[in-house]
C-alpha cells in the first residue's frame, strides 16, 4: 500500500516534537547543563583528594560499572556472543565500551542494509525515481515532494545499485564473525624520487590548436587509449564532476594528456568499460600520475570505477611545498604557461551530451599544460633546497603528501540520528529542542527524497532554506 510521504514525515515531526518536549528532554537537558559543571583534566585530579567530591563521584562510578556489568551480563543475548565487562583495569574498561559500541553500531548497520535490500526488492518493478525518460521543468527549485525532472538535452544515465564498485571493495574485518565489511585500499605502494635526481628538463608542450586530439566514446577508441598508455611513463589526468543534480555524485568526464596527445573520456557512456581498460595503468607505480588538487578525484575514481591510483604527483601539493603566492590551477597555467583559463565553464552541467566543443577546449586546458607545469615544478623544489645535502627533501615530500591523497578511501554517506547536527550553519542558529526536531526530521525526510530520485540534498532543500 502506497504511504503518502507527506503524512509520513507530519507524523515522525510530531513524534519528535512529542519526545523533545517530554520528561526524558528535561532529564537529558538537566544531564547536560550539569555535565557542563564537572571539572576536567587536571582540574578534576586536584578536587578528587577532596572527600565531598570524592565521594559522590565514586558513587557514580560505581553506578556506571554496574549497568556496565549487567549490559555485558547481557551480550549473548544481545549480540549472540560473550562480552564480559572487565574488572578492575581502566583500559581495559574503555577498550571494552569501544568494542562493545562498535558492535552495536556494525549490527545496526547490517540491520540497516537489510531493511533496504528487503526494501529494494519489494519496491522492485515500481516506478523509479531515477527514470531515463524523465524531462525536464523549467520551474527551478521545488520545496514539495516529488519528481523534479531533468532537461532533455543531458545524458541520461542510471546508476544500477549492482554496478557501484565500492561494493565490491570489502575485506573481511578481524573478528570472523562480526558480518559486516571495511574497504581497503588494495596495495600501500609508495613511490619516490631516486636520490640521484638533480636535473630536470623541461619539456613544452605544443599549442593546444596543433596537439592531436581524440574525444574516447566508444569502447574501441578506450582500448586504444589504454594501449597507448601503457606505452608511456607519466600522463596527467583531471576529472570533470557532477554532484548538485545526482546524489553520491557523477563523473561525467577523464581528462588524459600524453606528452604529445590529448584525450576527453566520455565516462558517462563509457562508465563500466573505464575499470577494466584503465585500472591496471592507473596503479602501475611505474607510470607517473600527474594531477592537480586530487583529493576529490582519487575518491571519485574510486567510487566510480574502482581505480586506485600508485605515484601521483599533485600539482596543488607542491605549490604549497614550495609557498607560492596562491595553489589553484588557474594561477599556475598563468604563472608558468601565461594561459588565462576560461572561468566560464567552471561549474558547468558536464552531463550535457553532445559536449560543446567551447567546452572540450576547456577540458582539455586542464591537462595538455599539466606535464610541462609538473616539470617547472620540480626544477623549482630541487632549486629551492640545492645547500642542502639531502637536494630533494622537498621533492620527497610532495611525494609524501600525494602518497598520503592515494591513501585515501571512498565511504559511503550514510544517515545518522546525528547528521542533522553537522548541516553547516546548525550550530550557529540557536536552535530550541522543538526546532533542532524539526530540522532533524526535515534532514531525514530530505536524505529519503534525495536517494530516491538520486538528487543531491542541497538540491532538494538547501541547507538555508531548511534552516529558516
Amino acid at each position: 500500500m502506497d504511504t503518502d510521504p507527506s503524512q509520513s514525515t507530519k507524523h515522525k515531526a510530531e513524534a519528535l516534537q512529542r519526545f523533545t518536549s517530554g520528561p526524558l528532554s528535561s532529564s537529558l537537558s538537566k544531564l547536560s547543563g550539569s555535565s557542563r559543571g564537572i571539572p576536567s583534566d587536571k582540574d578534576f585530579h586536584f578536587y578528587y583528594n577532596f572527600a565531598e567530591f570524592k565521594s559522590p563521584v565514586k558513587e557514580i562510578s560505581d553506578d556506571a560499572q554496574l549497568m556496565l556489568r549487567a549490559i555485558g551480563s547481557s551480550s549473548a543475548q544481545l549480540w549472540g556472543k560473550e562480552m564480559e565487562f572487565p574488572q578492575g583495569d581502566l583500559d581495559d574498561a574503555y577498550d571494552w565500551l569501544v568494542s562493545a559500541n562498535d558492535e552495536v553500531f556494525e549490527r545496526f548497520d547490517v540491520s540497516v542494509d537489510d531493511f533496504r535490500r528487503a526494501r529494494k526488492e519489494e519496491e522492485e518493478g515500481g516506478p523509479s525515481g531515477m527514470a531515463a525518460n524523465a524531462e525536464d521543468s523549467e520551474s527551478g527549485f521545488q520545496l514539495v515532494y516529488g519528481k523534479h525532472k531533468k532537461k532533455g538535452l543531458l545524458s541520461q544515465v542510471v546508476v544500477e545499485e549492482k554496478d557501484r564498485v565500492e561494493s565490491s571493495v570489502k575485506v573481511a574485518s578481524r573478528d570472523k564473525k562480526t558480518m559486516g565489511g571495511k574497504p581497503k585500499v588494495p596495495f600501500q605502494y609508495r613511490v619516490f624520487p631516486g636520490r640521484r635526481i638533480r636535473h630536470v628538463e623541461p619539456v613544452k608542450p605544443p599549442p593546444i590548436e596543433s596537439t592531436p586530439f581524440k574525444l574516447v566514446e566508444e569502447v574501441m577508441d578506450l582500448k586504444e587509449l589504454a594501449a597507448k598508455l601503457r606505452g608511456v611513463t607519466e600522463f596527467a589526468v583531471d576529472l570533470e564532476h557532477n554532484h548538485y543534480r545526482s546524489f553520491q555524485g557523477l563523473t561525467c568526464l577523464m581528462q588524459i594528456s600524453t606528452r604529445t596527445e590529448d584525450f576527453v573520456v566520455d565516462t558517462l557512456k563509457l562508465r563500466i568499460h573505464i575499470g577494466p581498460y584503465l585500472r591496471e595503468v592507473f596503479k602501475d607505480p611505474a607510470k607517473k600520475k600527474v594531477m592537480h588538487g586530487a583529493d576529490r578525484d582519487i575518491i571519485w575514481l574510486q567510487r566510480d570505477f574502482g581505480i586506485y591510483v600508485c605515484n601521483l604527483f599533485d600539482t596543488g601539493q607542491a605549490s604549497r611545498v614550495l609557498k607560492m603566492e596562491r595553489n589553484s590551477l588557474e594561477y599556475l597555467l598563468y604563472h608558468f604557461c601565461a594561459v588565462s583559463a576560461n572561468k566560464e565553464y567552471q561549474n558547468a552541467d558536464w552531463r550535457i551530451r553532445p559536449i560543446p566543443d567551447e567546452m572540450l577546449r576547456y577540458a582539455r586546458e586542464d591537462t595538455h599544460y599539466l606535464l610541462h607545469i609538473y616539470d617547472l615544478l620540480r626544477i623549482r623544489l630541487l632549486s629551492a633546497s640545492t645547500e642542502s645535502e639531502n637536494s630533494d627533501d622537498l621533492l620527497v615530500e610532495v611525494y609524501k603528501r600525494s602518497g598520503d591523497l592515494c591513501m585515501q578511501l571512498y565511504e559511503k554517506e550514510l544517515l545518522t540520528e546525528s547528521s542533522f547536527l553537522y548541516i553547516y550553519g546548525v550550530q550557529g542558529a540557536d536552535l530550541n529542542a522543538q526546532q533542532l526536531a524539526i530540522v532533524a526530521g526535515l534532514c531525514e525526510w530530505r536524505d529519503v527524497v534525495a536517494r530516491a530520485e538520486d538528487e543531491s540534498t542541497g538540491y532538494v532543500l538547501p541547507n538555508k532554506t531548511l534552516l529558516e
